[in-house]
């Protein structure tokens, strides 16, 4: 049994001790970074190549996978006679609208109207204070009686040759003045007896019983409803389109949905110089009492139709900054020989708008089937298929309980 031997600092040497190991020399540090590298690169080789075969298949996928028509609803480009409108803006007016007031001062004694109530012409509205013109029109009557007796006595006696011609005169003179002053004295009680001058609607009432009214001060409106002035403007280039007589169409903010039928009455002789417009009005029937005065209105002057144009659905028309498009139905086949539609992006020019359609002056024939609707996922070339427009509706929305 061999034993080693290890000298201490001392000097001493110690019995049984292992001997120390040297370190590992450089080549072998060498050695063993190569070979995990090597294992590095070897891993991320895998992976890379893992990857790229990952891609490969997917793609492969993909391009051998057919994709499915998409669902879209088809309308044909026809052939009808569209409408044509030169439209304008403005405002409805009241044929006959005024503010009810005093030719004469005085305190309010009687009321005989409510606010918004429905008057005939010649109603009584408002009696002021007539007690001092009624005791004059009493005082003229008796100067009237007295006059007329006196006139009737100088006739017979002038007639006797008991009084001058002169006294006659001057008793008929007496007695038309007191005609006069009496015609005179029942037209101001006239006057202070206010009466509706025209059938109408009145507004609200701004007076109370004991107040006193100068002449001339607010009383209550009064509007007659049943016939409207509509006023607006278009340009001057549109003269020659224009006539009395003609159908005008119109439409306010209140009644959305429906319009209104009026008569070119008034075409203003003069251009405006600030923008060069002409004023023109027309006459509008309300028997309902929907349309106020004082409302927006949109004015819209029935022109001849336009016979033979194209159209297509408003639905079927992409509007975008590079201009306006539809995709165009076409029949084809496929790869096996089967039947196909496609849709083909085609740019158009459009016109006018009318009953959900829209004018196309260039760019579709007529007969032309065109998507109108579902075409947000559509491009050119993509294979289509024809359904049913209630399919692609959106649906009810379900109610929640």
């Amino acid at each position: 049994m061999t034993t080693h031997s290890e000298i201490t600092p001392s000097g001493y040497a110690v019995r049984g001790a292992r001997p120390r190991r040297r370190p590992p020399s450089r080549l072998r540090k060498i050695i063993w970074f190569g070979v995990a590298g090597l294992l590095l690169v070897l891993v991320f080789a895998g992976l890379y190549g893992y990857d790229r075969k990952r891609t490969e298949m997917t793609q492969q996928f993909f391009a051998t996978m057919k994709q499915p028509p998409t669902p879209v609803a088809a309308a044909a480009a026809t052939v009808v006679d569209a409408p044509r409108f030169l439209t304008g803006i403005g405002t409805l007016q009241a044929v006959h609208q005024v503010t009810v007031a005093p030719e004469v001062g005085g305190r309010v004694t009687q009321i005989s109207f409510e606010s918004g109530a429905q008057v005939q012409a010649g109603d009584l509205l408002v009696q002021l204070n007539d007690k001092p013109e009624q005791g004059d029109l009493a005082n003229f009557r008796a100067q009237a009686k007295v006059a007329e007796l006196n006139l009737h006595r100088s006739k017979e006696l002038v007639t006797k040759q008991f009084t001058p011609q002169q006294t006659v005169d001057q008793n008929q003179a007496v007695l038309d003045q007191a005609i006069a002053n009496i015609a005179k004295t029942q037209a101001v009680i006239a006057q202070k007896q206010i009466r509706a001058p025209f059938a109408g609607q009145l507004g609200i009432r701004q007076i109370e019983v004991g107040q006193f009214l100068n002449p001339g001060g607010a009383i209550v409106t009064l509007t007659d409803l049943d016939t409207l002035y509509v006023n607006f403007t278009l340009p001057e280039q549109e003269r020659g389109q224009l006539q009395v007589g003609q159908s005008v169409q119109v439409r306010v903010d209140a009644f959305g949905g429906r319009t209104f039928e009026a008569k070119l009455t008034s075409i203003e002789p003069q251009v405006m110089a600030d923008m060069r417009n002409m004023k023109l009005q027309a006459t509008l029937a309300n028997p309902e009492h929907l349309l106020l005065p004082g409302m927006f209105a949109n004015a819209a002057v029935v022109l001849p139709p336009q016979s033979g144009v194209v159209t297509v659905p408003e639905t079927a028309v992409d509007y975008s900054l590079y201009g306006d498009a539809v995709f165009v139905i076409t029949e084809g086949k496929d790869e096996a020989g089967k039947p196909r539609l496609t849709a083909t992006r085609t740019y158009v020019k459009t016109g006018a708008h009318f009953d959900g359609r829209v004018v196309v002056l260039s760019g579709l024939k007529p007969g032309d089937r065109v998507v109108a609707s579902g075409q947000l996922k559509l491009h050119t070339g993509i294979p289509v298929v024809i359904s049913d427009a209630d399919d692609l509706k959106k649906p009810d929305r379900v109610p929640v309980n």
